[in-house]
C-alpha cells in the first residue's frame, strides 16, 4: 500500500513537490447522481422550470468549479485543464439526472479532484435549480470511473460491479498496460 502522500515525515500536512515530474497526457472520468421526485425530473426534461434550462446552467457550473478545484481542496495543485466534458442526462426508474465529467490536462499531476468537483457541483446546481419545488433531492454514487496518464498509468472502476448510485460501489482495478 502507497503512503499517503499529502503528509511530511513529521505528520504535517504539505502540498507534494510535483516539479521533477515530467509533463504527460492526464484525463480523468467521474460520475454521480442527483435523485428526485417524478414531477421534478418532468420540470427538468419539459423547461417548465422557472430559473431556465436547469441542465444547462448546471453544465456551466461543472466546467467553472473544476477551474477552480484547487481553490476549493486546500493541497490540491492548480491545473491547466485541456478540457473538460460535463454530460447529464435525466433518467427514469428511479427518476434521477446522472452525471458524467470527463477532465483532461497536459501536466505533472492528475485531474481526478478536477473531475470530482466539476460532477458534484453539477449537481449542486441542480439541487440549488429545483429545490423550490424538491427538498428531498439527494445526490448519491459520487465516484471517480477511470483515470490514465501519468507514473501510476491507467486505472478504471470495474465494469458489472453494480449501479454506485444504488449503494453497490465498484472495485478499484489497476488496467495492466
Amino acid at each position: 500500500m502507497h503512503p499517503l502522500t499529502h503528509f511530511n515525515a513529521a505528520g504535517e500536512a504539505h502540498m507534494v513537490d510535483v516539479g521533477g515530474k515530467p509533463p504527460t497526457r492526464r484525463s480523468a472520468t467521474a460520475e454521480g447522481w442527483i435523485r428526485m421526485a417524478p414531477d421534478t425530473l418532468a420540470r427538468i426534461r419539459e423547461g417548465g422550470h422557472g430559473k431556465g434550462d436547469v441542465l444547462g446552467v448546471a453544465r456551466v457550473a461543472g466546467i467553472m468549479a473544476s477551474k477552480r478545484t484547487a481553490d476549493l481542496v486546500p493541497l490540491c495543485h492548480p491545473v491547466a485543464l485541456s478540457h473538460v466534458d460535463v454530460a447529464l442526462e435525466p433518467r427514469d426508474d428511479p427518476p434521477r439526472v446522472h452525471c458524467r465529467v470527463t477532465a483532461g490536462s497536459v501536466g505533472p499531476t492528475g485531474v481526478e479532484m478536477e473531475a470530482l468537483t466539476a460532477v458534484q457541483a453539477a449537481l449542486l446546481c441542480v439541487y440549488d435549480m429545483c429545490k423550490a419545488v424538491d427538498r428531498g433531492m439527494v445526490m448519491e454514487g459520487i465516484a471517480l470511473v477511470h483515470k490514465c496518464g501519468g507514473r501510476s498509468g491507467e486505472w478504471a472502476r470495474d465494469a458489472g460491479d453494480g449501479d454506485a448510485a444504488a449503494g453497490e460501489g465498484g472495485r478499484p482495478s489497476r488496467i495492466k498496460g
